[in-house]
């Protein structure tokens, strides 16, 4: 009978991680089904625990980032509680961090010396700008990545400022690019016997995500000027944000599929129309179809029907859904890409899901976000043998940390 839990079944990581960069890495390992030890700074751990929303004294953020790991309170400042780390990394596979670079080598545990006690470890060091260059040790947040990476630049209206994304996406970016580079880090270590350092870095995630303006602009020396296209894209036309009877409605269409849309609207006659005749004309005569494009979205009562009509011409179509009312989408909940968790304190939370599926079954959902310190004794005694008077000690000199909530 084969297991549901065998992907990363067996496969245990120390979690130095806090805010959003890593635990966005090591959530998705624990999802996978590893053993995820956290590691939390006392007396308060990691800030995602007072993020609000909260409900009874427990964060939205909290539960969605670090469900499933189990938590360790404890001073690593302190002599003992890095002997502790150091302790621990004989009995992991992986080690995440986004301190700022140097933080930990001067602890005494950055990768040099946790190499040498386990040659095997695979770590992964997420940080704004990397473990190099002359950026690398400034201070670095999700916007002044997004700034740095051109994602600003490329963002909002052509006359207007550059603006960021809504979203941490440079944070969350950056522990995917982690996640994807430790499974193939585990790979080459099946091959080679050996671990290895890996250095991720905010704006290197985001950078890597250009399509078009960095080739574009190298190859025409300049000529090509990326540039920020607001509601309209600028390579094509129909293609953009286009306001409905209720809001708006994101419309592209290529070559093939400029018929179908003509055809959907009730006027195949713009077919042969010469201001619509091949893109470069399209574009050249923009504003006039984008007119006729929203008279006829305008004309229905409510955008879903509009878009329905297009969908149903296989027009690239779709509504610009705001997250809450993903919630109850029906293709959301089906897939499980919004799924509903319970948590003891905060009851049902609904939550991104885990982002691809398998043929193969996926470890069960059952995590829970653990207490801060909850699993001190758990990991101390039964992982490292230290027996429950000395764990007591460490805890009357604060070394160790429990709190309820």
């Amino acid at each position: 009978m084969e297991s549901s839990n065998t992907w990363l079944e067996g496969v245990n990581v120390l979690d130095l991680t806090r805010y959003l960069a890593g635990p966005a890495c090591t959530r998705l390992l624990t999802e996978l089904g590893a053993n995820v030890i956290k590691v939390e700074q006392p007396p308060y751990g990691d800030p995602n625990r007072s993020n609000r929303p909260r409900v009874n004294k427990r964060a939205g953020t909290h539960i969605q980032q670090n469900r499933g790991k189990k938590s360790i309170c404890m001073d690593i400042n302190s002599d003992t509680g890095k002997q502790i780390i150091l302790e621990l990394v004989e009995h992991v596979d992986i080690v995440v961090e986004n301190f700022s670079p140097g933080v930990l080598d001067r602890k005494g545990l950055g990768y040099d010396n946790l190499s040498k006690i386990n040659p095997e470890i695979v770590m992964a060091s997420v940080s704004g700008f990397g473990q190099t260059g002359p950026l690398s040790s400034l201070p670095c947040f999700d916007l002044i990545a997004q700034g740095y990476a051109g994602i600003m630049h490329m963002t909002g209206e052509p006359d207007r400022p550059p603006m960021f994304v809504g979203i941490g996406m440079g944070d969350t970016n950056a522990g995917v690019h982690a996640f994807a580079a430790i499974g193939h880090a585990l790979f080459h270590r099946e091959r080679t016997g050996r671990g290895t350092h890996l250095d991720i870095s905010m704006v290197d995630a985001l950078f890597h995500m250009h399509d078009m303006p960095v080739h574009a602009s190298s190859m025409t020396n300049g000529e090509y000027v990326p540039m920020r296209q607001g509601t309209e894209f600028q390579m094509l036309s129909p293609a953009g944000s286009f306001k409905g009877s209720e809001g708006w409605i994101i419309i592209l269409c290529a070559e093939a599929q400029i018929q179908n849309l003509f055809e959907a609207m009730g006027k195949p006659e713009l077919a042969n129309d010469d201001r619509f005749i091949g893109n470069p004309a399209r574009l050249k005569n923009r504003d006039d179809l984008t007119a006729i494009i929203e008279e006829w979205l305008q004309s229905f009562s409510d955008d879903e029907h509009a878009i329905t009509v297009l969908q149903s011409h296989r027009v690239p179509c779709g509504p610009s859904l705001a997250p809450q009312d993903a919630l109850s989408h029906p293709h959301f909940l089906e897939r499980g890409t919004v799924r509903t968790v319970s948590d003891p304190l905060a009851g049902e939370v609904q939550v991104p899901g885990f982002p691809f599926k398998s043929s193969d079954p996926l470890p069960e959902d059952n995590h829970i976000a653990a207490a801060l310190g909850e699993h001190n004794f758990e990991i101390l005694n039964g992982l490292l043998g230290r027996s429950p008077e000395s764990i007591d000690e460490l805890t009357q000199q604060g070394i160790l940390f429990s709190k309820e909530h």
